[in-house]
């Protein structure tokens, strides 16, 4: 039989199922865009369309039940396919993951007791959702679903594993690439990587690459932590290694000794294993600095490259007149006795830096003649001062990619005008050509990425260091309260797209909650400022304990004791509320009436006094309070909220960031908190009931320091800047 379709859109279903029914198909992407698949039979007869070419394969396989053993378990896999493009649907993802998850509790397969069409159907849901699925996958949030899809996946790994290295992630393939990038069809196939006939969805391939073959690069500068930006290249990377089965380079761009230290080596690659990256190799392209100075030297003698002694400011000017340098004549000889006084450092070399001779009248600036080499006597951080001279990443670039044998360079497209200028490089050194494949720099509102500016508020004092939770690193968006599976299904919803835009925390945020709201306990806190005490009269006069559940619907969240007293503590802004005789219900308790509202001079309330009414109708009370005993066991808590760093949405190029620095990011308030609380360890994420959401910077060490509690964005809260 003969399985056609269209190339942007295989029925991976159809394929995985033939394949463990050893039923004999020869699958060709041979339909135009968009169209059904067709089935062709021996006897020249045809089905059309996936589920119908499905149930086809699961009737004729000798497998037991593939269909369902009778016409009631035949009904249910129907339901099942037809619920499967469910998991191709952005915003129901995880929905679809917790109905499927809770359903195998009780069930081995989805349909009988056996292997069938209908779990074929959903495994490829899944697996087609990329790294979205995986980081739940490695996740314990849904244990069920996990072992149903590593059972299949072990049982029948290696027909599984050749088609997902295959088909997965083809355009459109049942819509289930997490991401469903948008792009428009490209007018420069060559420099963005985006083949011809490719319409209006993007298509999660590399031109020209093959499966096993395919080797890539993630290179930060060893300048900074990992940022938001930064995360981008590196989930997109790992995401294509994995596509195509191939390798991923960690290498360290150390280039520049003013700039780099061990600190942030020691750091990036603590980022890189918190997203979960996974890599074959670390290098650095300082190792590769004898190869590069011997290239340098070859060039110079093939007269492809030559010393330069004119001043920066001036040669600056030339460069953008199209001006020729008057070295640029100079011999052979002239430019290698430069070049030693270069590497000697002397003053004379000092005053020089090597240039390529490319062309200074082409329109792209980017190919008239870029520097090289340059000298700097600072020590590099990890080779000393035995050089003098160090590459530019202009040059190193295209070379060190070569060496390493990389096929593939992933870059934003910021460096679109310089991608000739890497392309003519790598043609004067005679290497072959490394396809270059672009993305956009991901740009976030409020938000400085570049390591310069972030830098200036390390040493300005404006935050505490690199890590800060005001800043836009790893570090300091997973101190803030940010999951990392969040991060990475913001970055693929966003995908390989070369459109460049701005986004919204509040997007990212929102993400973030629907994670971390199903799983964390809920606690109580009081705002300490005014917090105001209500005698129940009739109250228990000797405080007894309860166990809770911390969260009413996750049992793993665990329990807690809590306390119940005639007097307990409520928010002034809770008191200042209630009216005289009205009835208000107490969380986890009851109602109760307030009887009595005390105040002071100023008419600030002061004391409540009421009685129980525990058979009271909770639904008809207009507030609903949370609440703490007045006991000796509570802890103090201090809960900190941030703002953005600058006031303004997005900076102008030739606006400069220190005039829109926000003077106030970061509110302390000191609350009470239950006893419970003490248990806290740095890194855990709660809510306070009707507070928000917060994880645990500082747990408690000793009962006069405070717990301190950072509040997590959930995409609703206003900001000062907003």
């Amino acid at each position: 039989m003969e399985l056609n379709f269209s190339a942007d859109s295989p029925p991976i279903h159809v394929i995985a199922a033939a394949k463990i029914a050893g039923i004999a198909v020869v699958a060709k992407p041979a339909l135009a865009s968009g169209s059904s698949p067709i089935l062709t039979l021996s006897n020249g007869q045809r089905l059309q369309g996936a589920h119908v070419i499905l149930r086809y394969v699961g009737r004729i396989a000798s497998l037991p039940d593939f269909y369902g053993q009778d016409a009631y378990h035949s009904s249910q896999i129907d339901e099942w396919l037809d619920y499967a493009p469910i998991f191709g649907s952005g915003s129901e993802f995880e929905g679809a993951c917790s109905s499927v998850d809770e359903y195998l509790l009780q069930n081995t397969f989805l349909v009988g007791n056996s292997l069938s069409i209908a779990d074929v159907a959903i495994w490829a849901g899944l697996a087609g959702a990329g790294l979205r699925w995986e980081s739940l996958r490695k996740s314990k949030k849904y244990q069920n679903l996990v072992r149903w899809f590593n059972s299949i996946s072990a049982e029948y790994d290696a027909v599984l594993s050749e088609i997902v290295a295959t088909y997965l992630g083809k355009k459109g393939s049942t819509k289930a690439v997490t991401s469903k990038l948008k792009e428009p069809q490209s007018s420069n196939s060559r420099s963005t990587g985006v083949e011809n006939g490719v319409q209006s969805t993007f298509e999660v391939d590399l031109p020209y690459a093959e499966v096993g073959k395919v080797k890539l690069r993630f290179a930060p500068e060893p300048s900074g932590y990992l940022h938001i930006g930064h995360s981008k290249a590196a989930l997109l990377n790992q995401y294509f290694a994995e596509r195509y089965k191939g390798q991923l380079i960690v290498r360290f761009d150390d280039t520049n000794p003013d700039k780099e230290s061990s600190e942030f080596v020691d750091n990036l690659l603590k980022d890189i294993e918190t997203l979960g990256i996974k890599y074959n190799a670390v290098t650095y392209t300082s190792d590769y600095f004898p190869q590069l100075m011997e290239m340098a030297e070859k060039l110079i003698q093939e007269g492809k490259a030559y010393v330069d002694d004119t001043p920066r400011e001036k040669m600056q000017h030339e460069r953008m007149e199209g001006i020729e340098s008057k070295c640029r004549g100079n011999t052979v000889e002239e430019n290698f006795k430069l070049w030693k006084e270069m590497i000697a450092g002397s003053d004379r070399g000092l005053m020089c830096c090597l240039r390529g001779k490319l062309d200074m009248q082409d329109p792209n600036k980017s190919l008239r003649d870029p520097v090289y080499y340059r000298c700097n006597l600072t020590p590099h951080h990890r080779i000393g001062s035995r050089y003098k001279i160090y590459p530019t990443y202009d040059f190193c670039c295209p070379f060190v990619d070569a060496v390493e044998g990389i096929t593939h360079a992933l870059r934003s497209s910021e460096y679109h005008d310089r991608n000739d200028q890497y392309y003519r490089i790598q043609n004067d050194m005679g290497f072959r050509k490394v396809h270059i494949y672009e993305f956009s720099r991901l740009n976030m509102v409020y938000t400085l990425l570049s390591k310069r500016k972030l830098l200036w508020f390390v040493q300005n004092g404006k935050v505490e260091s690199w890590d800060d939770p005001r800043f836009p690193t790893v570090q300091g968006i997973v101190r803030r309260g940010l999951k990392v599976e969040a991060l990475i299904q913001f970055i693929l919803e966003q995908g390989a797209s070369k459109n460049l835009n701005l986004m919204e925390w509040d997007k990212l945020w929102a993400i973030n909650k629907k994670i971390i709201d199903p799983v964390c306990p809920r606690h109580t806190a009081v705002i300490e400022e005014r917090r105001v005490l209500l005698i129940l009269t009739d109250g228990p006069k000797d405080p007894f304990v309860r166990i809770l559940a911390k969260h009413k619907k996750y049992e793993g969240a665990g329990e807690k004791a809590v306390t119940f007293s005639n007097r307990i503590w409520i928010d002034y802004a809770d008191a200042e509320l209630i009216s005289a005789n009205e009835e208000v219900t107490l969380k986890d308790w009851g109602n109760a009436i307030v009887k009595e509202i005390k105040k002071d001079e100023n008419g600030i309330v002061t004391q409540l006094v009421g009685v129980l009414h525990l058979e009271g109708n909770v639904k008809k009370t207009k507030l609903k309070l949370t609440w703490l005993a007045d006991t000796n066991e509570l802890v103090k808590l201090t809960l900190v909220d941030f703002d953005y760093l600058i006031t303004k949405k997005k900076l102008e190029e030739d606006e400069d960031f220190v005039d829109v620095v926000n003077p106030c990011t970061k509110t302390e308030t000191l609350a009470l908190g239950e006893s419970d609380m003490r248990n806290l360890k740095r890194g855990d994420v709660i809510q306070l009931e009707r507070k928000g959401y917060y994880r645990c910077d500082a747990p408690l060490v000793r009962s006069s320091k405070p717990i301190v509690l950072f509040a997590i964005p959930d995409g609703k809260q206003q900001t000062v800047a907003k």
